[in-house]
């Protein structure tokens, strides 16, 4: 019986912590550790229910998502070499800023996220950012660096980013408020 004013799809692995996430269409996906309890999994949507409201109501405003064109495989690869060959360089001019380190660098195309970086240091790219504004790829490159010292979204980590980019609030609002249109290049 789901007690919240949203339905929910429970996704239970190996993990070892607790994830709520709210796609551009609106599906809610939780992820579980397979022995947690439902009890415990309820308490934490009842917590965060007003943070996956908010989301919601954005997914529901949100333009509808666009079907990127087709493009060569001959293309797609030479957009993800140039991909590789910005990113990479930017990766180690703000690496040495921030006096970080970080492992491998691996260019995608995924298709609900700008960048990521693991646990284990390893950052993952959009191919596509290279059709974003250069402070853009900047602001996006420092967001996945500064995970290297708080591996979360906190205030803290929020500082990390604006000691490198005191302004980044700008090309973060660009890549909220036109990053579809990113999908509908080349």
């Amino acid at each position: 019986m789901n007690q919240h004013p949203f339905t929910y799809r429970l996704i239970r692995s190996n993990r070892k912590t607790l994830a709520i996430q709210v796609s551009s269409c609106g599906q809610v996906t939780v992820r579980a550790p397979r022995t947690m309890s439902q009890e415990t999994i309820h308490s934490f949507l009842t917590e965060k229910e007003s943070w996956v409201l908010k989301h919601l109501s954005r997914a529901q405003s949100a333009p509808i998502p666009v079907t990127p064109p087709p493009i060569s495989d001959f293309r797609r690869r030479n957009y993800m070499e140039s991909a590789r060959r910005i990113i990479t360089r930017k990766a180690a001019f703000y690496a040495s800023e921030m006096g970080v380190t970080y492992g491998r660098i691996t260019i995608r195309e995924q298709k609900t996220r700008w960048g990521s970086c693991s646990s284990n240091g390893n950052l993952n790219f959009n191919w596509r950012l290279i059709f974003a504004p250069e402070d853009v790829i900047d602001y996006v490159v420092v967001h996945e660096l500064a995970h290297r010292k708080q591996m979360n979204h906190s205030p803290a980590f929020y500082r990390v980013v604006a000691s490198v980019l005191p302004d980044y609030r700008e090309p973060q609002e660009w890549l909220r408020t036109n990053g579809m249109t990113l999908w509908q290049k080349p």
